[in-house]
């Protein structure tokens, strides 16, 4: 079936400053890749009376190295993440991730900012940067804020956007180093390009056997994606063992509140999540040096 897009103008800024003063308008929408919003206007769940295309601005481009951290502008495209060297290097859970969303054409199309935009519960993007402790720069007319990306979810669909605003850039640290691994693992309904079931990012940092650091982040088992508190406890502190993440996987059922639709139901869910949770720390635990066995 065939859906048509509603009426609506097409504006082209020339500059990032134009493009603040169209969005301040009643009922204007950026649109970079479109690959969400294209389909959200087709079957109507939104429908701007104007879009502002904001792809070709070069302030809101481009990966680039800032000495601790690295900026990757908002509209850069989802494929441009998976081959940045700079990120293999430095913070490789986020490329892992993201060459598990969709198709290599999709992916050359969609950009970062649209994924963390667009606010769904099961972003793909969201675990990786939770546990890399990323922030988000979000910019208007004469205004800057910078926050947590955990913080820049507010609900379902629902983000910390003001009217006027974008996400100007995402800025990840340097974690990546001797003593520290990283992983991410996904189940989908198939097993390539569909929305998650469960997907959950892992980060630890181990001295000698013990475990100083730990990160744990999901996807589309609560209304917005999450940290898993009751899990990062669990590790820090305790010895880097398989037990010791066996025990500390089951801990995640404390920080989730999945729910029943389409693609699984909310049982399935708790199931996957301590199972991912498990694989994801194991591995983690082996790309930082520990040898675990289960």
């Amino acid at each position: 079936m065939y859906y048509l897009l509603p009426d609506f103008r097409f504006v082209k800024p020339e500059t990032l400053r134009e493009a603040f003063r169209e969005l301040e308008t009643e009922g204007a929408a950026p649109i970079a890749g479109g690959t969400d919003l294209v389909i959200d206007m087709k079957v109507g769940r939104r429908k701007p009376d104007k879009l502002v295309y904001i792809a070709h601005l070069p302030e809101l481009n481009g990966i680039r190295d800032a000495g601790d951290s690295i900026v990757i502008g908002a509209v850069t495209k989802l494929q441009s993440i998976v081959d940045s060297e700079l990120l293999r290097k430095h913070a490789p859970v986020l490329p892992e991730a993201v060459n598990e969303m969709a198709s290599w054409q999709i992916r050359n199309i969609a950009t970062i900012g649209g994924n963390l935009g667009n606010a769904s519960p099961a972003a793909d993007t969201a675990p990786p940067l939770y546990v890399l402790n990323a922030k988000v720069v979000i910019k208007g007319l004469g205004t800057e804020r910078v926050m947590p990306v955990r913080e820049f979810f507010v609900g379902p669909k629902k983000n910390a956007l003001r009217k006027g605003e974008l996400i100007q850039a995402i800025i990840v640290p340097k974690v990546a180093g001797e003593g520290v691994g990283m992983s991410y693992v996904k189940i989908g309904r198939r097993q390539a390009f569909t929305l998650s079931i469960v997907s959950v990012a892992t980060l630890v940092k181990v001295e000698g056997n013990e475990i100083v650091d730990a990160r744990v982040a999901l996807n589309a088992v609560a209304p917005t994606p999450v940290r898993a508190p009751h899990v990062e406890e669990a590790l820090k502190g305790s010895k880097a063992t398989a037990e010791v993440v066996m025990k500390a996987a089951e801990e995640v059922l404390k920080d989730i509140s999945p729910i029943s639709d389409v693609r699984a139901s909310k049982e399935y869910r708790r199931l996957l999540s301590v199972a991912l949770t498990r694989e994801s720390l194991l591995t983690s635990l082996r790309r930082a040096g520990v040898k675990v066995e289960v």
